[in-house]
C-alpha cells in the first residue's frame, strides 16, 4: 500500500469512527421537547415551567435516566404566539424526533398544536389547568378539569363558610379556556338558582392593562347584593389588574375574586398587601405543609440558585410547576414499563400510573381518561404572597372532562377517540 493508499484508508476509518461515535451518542440519550413561551405576555407564568421541566430532567438523569439512557432537553420558544406553537411543535416532532413534549400553557395554544400532535402521532403532556370539552389519545392533561377546580371554587363562594355570594361577575381574557369554563359556570349557576341579572361577564385582550373601568364597575355591580369575581385573566394582565383591585380599595372582604390562573409566581410582581384575603383554587401550593413538597422546594431554591435563575432568591413553587413534574415522572414510569418509548406503547402505559406528589397525596393518572385524579384546595393571599389554605377536598377528584352542565356530555365516552 502506497502512502496515498494508506492516507485515503485512514480518513475513511476516521469518518467512520466518528460516524459511529455521533451515532452511539445519539442512541444513548432521549430527546424530549419543551414547549413554552419564554417571551411575550404569557412568559411571566410559563418561564418557570420551562425551568422546572429542566430541574426534573436533571434530577432524572442523575439517577441514571430513562431505562438506562440520559433525557436531553430540546427548549424552544414559541413566543406567546399561537400559531407559532404549532410550528415549533412540528419542529420538536419531525425534525428533533423528540419523544415526548411537554408545553403549552393557554387552551389556545394547545388547540394549535393539537391537528400536529395528531398527524405525527406525537405525545403532549399539558400541565395546566383548562376547560375541559376535551379528551384526546396524544394529550395527557396533569392540570385541573373544571370539576377539580372551578366548581368547587364557585360552590365555596356560595357557601355560608365562603361569604354567600349572591352575584357574579366572570372575569377573563378573551380566548377558549375563560369563555368555556364561563359557559360552565354560568350553566352551573342557574341550576343553582342564580338569576341571569346577577351575572356579568366581561373579556379583555391578552395583554390588556387598563382595567379602571372595569373594577370600577365591579363595584358598582356589587351594590347590588353580595359579589364575588370569578377571574380567568392569564399572563401578565394579571399584574395591573390586582394593582388596580387595590388603587380602588376593593377588598376581598367586600367583593372576593377567586382566580384560576394566578398563584405564587404571578403575586412575585404584585404589592400582596392590599390582596390579602382574596382566594386563587389550585391542585397544589406552595404553603402545603409535607415532607414530600419540603423536598420539593428546596430543591427548585438550590436548582434555581445553581443555575443562576432571575431573582433565585425569591423563587416559588406553583401548580403548573407541581403537574409539570408530576407529568415528567409518569412519562418515565410509562416508558420504563413499556420498555420503549413508541408512542403508542407509552400511552397504553401511562393509564394507572401513581406518583407521591408535592401536595402530600399519591396522584393517579386514570386508567381511561387521560387525566389526573387531584386533590381541590382554596387559598387566600397572604401579605407575603403565599396562600392560607381555608378549604380542601378530603382527598384526590376524579377528573371529568365532560362538564355534566353542557347539554349532550352525558352521550359522550370517557376515552379518548382512537383508543
Amino acid at each position: 500500500m502506497n502512502r496515498k493508499q494508506f492516507l485515503k484508508t485512514l480518513l475513511g476509518a476516521s469518518l467512520a469512527a466518528a460516524w459511529f461515535a455521533g451515532s452511539a451518542s445519539a442512541a444513548d440519550t432521549i430527546k424530549v421537547g419543551i414547549l413554552h413561551s419564554l417571551s411575550g405576555t404569557m412568559a411571566i407564568s410559563e418561564t418557570s415551567l420551562k425551568d422546572v421541566a429542566l430541574m426534573t430532567i436533571d434530577e432524572i438523569n442523575a439517577s441514571g435516566g430513562v431505562m438506562g439512557k440520559k433525557l436531553e432537553a430540546v427548549v424552544v420558544d414559541p413566543a406567546s404566539n399561537w400559531p407559532l406553537f404549532a410550528e415549533k411543535a412540528r419542529g420538536l416532532l419531525s425534525q428533533d424526533k423528540v419523544a415526548v413534549v411537554f408545553g403549552c400553557w393557554t387552551s389556545v395554544s394547545r388547540k394549535s398544536v393539537l391537528p400536529v400532535f395528531k398527524e405525527l402521532n406525537g405525545l403532549l403532556f399539558y400541565p395546566v389547568q383548562y376547560e375541559g370539552e376535551e379528551l384526546e389519545k396524544n394529550v395527557f392533561y396533569t392540570g385541573a378539569a373544571p370539576n377539580q377546580q372551578a366548581i368547587p371554587a364557585v360552590e365555596y363562594l356560595m357557601s355560608k363558610e365562603g361569604g354567600g355570594a349572591k352575584r357574579w361577575v366572570l372575569l377573563g381574557t378573551d380566548y377558549v379556556y375563560p369563555r368555556t369554563t364561563n359557559k360552565i359556570l354560568r350553566a352551573f349557576l342557574k341550576s343553582k338558582g342564580v338569576d341571569e341579572k346577577d351575572i356579568d361577564e366581561v373579556y379583555t385582550p391578552f395583554g390588556h392593562s387598563d382595567y379602571q373601568t372595569i373594577v370600577a364597575n365591579i363595584k358598582k355591580f356589587a351594590a347590588g347584593g353580595k359579589t364575588a369575581v370569578v377571574s380567568t385573566i392569564n399572563g401578565d394582565s394579571n399584574v395591573p389588574f390586582y394593582k388596580e383591585l387595590g388603587n380602588a380599595g376593593l377588598k376581598a372582604t367586600d367583593v372576593p375574586v377567586v382566580a384560576f390562573s394566578v398563584g405564587e409566581e404571578e403575586l412575585r410582581g404584585v404589592d400582596t398587601k392590599p390582596l390579602v384575603g382574596h382566594l386563587a383554587a389550585w391542585n397544589y401550593f406552595q404553603s402545603i405543609k409535607n415532607p414530600v413538597n419540603a423536598e420539593f422546594i428546596k430543591k427548585w431554591k438550590a436548582y434555581a440558585k445553581a443555575k443562576g435563575l432571575p431573582n433565585a432568591d425569591t423563587v416559588v413553587t406553583n401548580d403548573p410547576m407541581e403537574a409539570t413534574y408530576i407529568g415528567i415522572h409518569m412519562w418515565k414510569q410509562a416508558v420504563e414499563k413499556a420498555k420503549t418509548t413508541d408512542v403508542d406503547k407509552v400511552i397504553a402505559a401511562v393509564g394507572g400510573q401513581t406518583f407521591k406528589a408535592p401536595s402530600g397525596f399519591t396522584i393517579k393518572m386514570d386508567e381511561k381518561n387521560h387525566h389526573l385524579h387531584k386533590p381541590v384546595f382554596i387559598g387566600e393571599i397572604k401579605a407575603d404572597g403565599q396562600f392560607n389554605v381555608v378549604w380542601k377536598t378530603p382527598g384526590p377528584v376524579r377528573a371529568q372532562p365532560w362538564s355534566p352542565f353542557i347539554a349532550g356530555n352525558d352521550k359522550k365516552k370517557d376515552v379518548p377517540e382512537g383508543m
